[in-house]
């Protein structure tokens, strides 16, 4: 039988439900309240018969497919690159390493519409860079690479930060005996670290992927053509109105509730790996 200590004791008394506990509760709920109730609304609002008509609607299932292989897209591009800077910010300590974390969160900040002008400014057509990736056949505006260069901009700091989280978690304790034992950095990297932070990273890799698929302001502005489903959604609302966006906007959501599944799924099995 556990023994509790006066402390403890004092503690449970004092926490007992109350006027704080209902007051702070019922705040609680108001907010997640305001979240769910829109997406209850639409999900169960919308008619079964109108969400398989817009699953047969070509143009539908085009932006669909055109949106999940544009952020796996982006998400790759980030994986190659962003996970080598998140174990270098999760395990060494340099000069400027504060603004490094910041240049990197710097995407959550801007606005996504601002976001889209600034890459206008270095991958359009009139740009140095643009024009130099047109010569060999790369374009952005109106394209495939310019959907992706705009996933890519927003969602990047939810891999790094990820994957950051999940090398910080890894003992340097067992990176340091593989090298006592003669591994160079690589084989402790792909043999101890990867291997033992791979679930904080697959999570940072679907919170990117499903942030991608979601992204509008920066990629309307950069690709309106190909539409993606977010651009529309828009423009199902904007030319048909509300009944036409609405079947679209289930399937977008339903998409962005597996990713979130997946996620906590992922979360809980690192949780109860971490509590054995």
């Amino acid at each position: 039988m556990t023994r509790q200590t006066p402390l403890k004791k004092a503690f449970q008394e004092k926490s007992a439900p109350g006027s704080f506990l209902i007051v702070f509760s019922l705040a609680g709920a108001l907010l997640l309240a305001f979240v769910l109730l829109p997406l209850a609304s639409t999900l169960f609002g919308t008619p079964l018969g109108n969400l398989w008509q817009a699953l047969g609607d070509a143009e539908t299932r085009t932006s669909l497919w055109l949106t999940f292989y544009a952020a796996a897209w982006a998400t790759a591009l980030a994986f190659f690159t962003g996970v080598p800077l998140a174990y270098l910010l999760a395990r060494y300590h340099f000069w400027g390493k504060a603004w490094v974390q910041g240049i990197v969160n710097l995407p959550i900040v801007i606005p996504h519409t601002a976001a889209g002008i600034a890459l206008l400014m270095v991958f359009g057509r009139q740009s140095f860079l643009g024009g130099l990736l047109g010569r060999v056949g790369i374009r952005f505006v109106d394209q495939l690479p310019g959907i992706v260069v705009g996933m890519l901009f927003v969602s990047l700091p939810f891999l790094v930060n990820a994957a950051q989280d999940a090398f910080a978690r890894v003992d340097p304790e067992m990176e340091q005996a593989a090298a006592v034992e003669g591994a160079s950095a690589w084989q402790i990297f792909f043999y101890v670290t990867l291997p033992l932070a791979w679930r904080g990273i697959l999570t940072g890799v679907l919170m990117m992927w499903g942030r991608g698929i979601s992204e509008f302001g920066a990629v309307v502005i950069l690709a309106y053509h190909p539409k993606i489903i977010p651009v529309l959604v828009y423009e199902r609302f904007a030319g048909f109105g509300l009944d036409a966006a609405q079947p679209v906007a289930v399937l977008l959501i339903l998409a962005s509730l597996v990713v979130f599944v997946l996620i906590q799924v992922l979360m809980r099995l690192g949780a109860n790996i971490n509590s054995t």
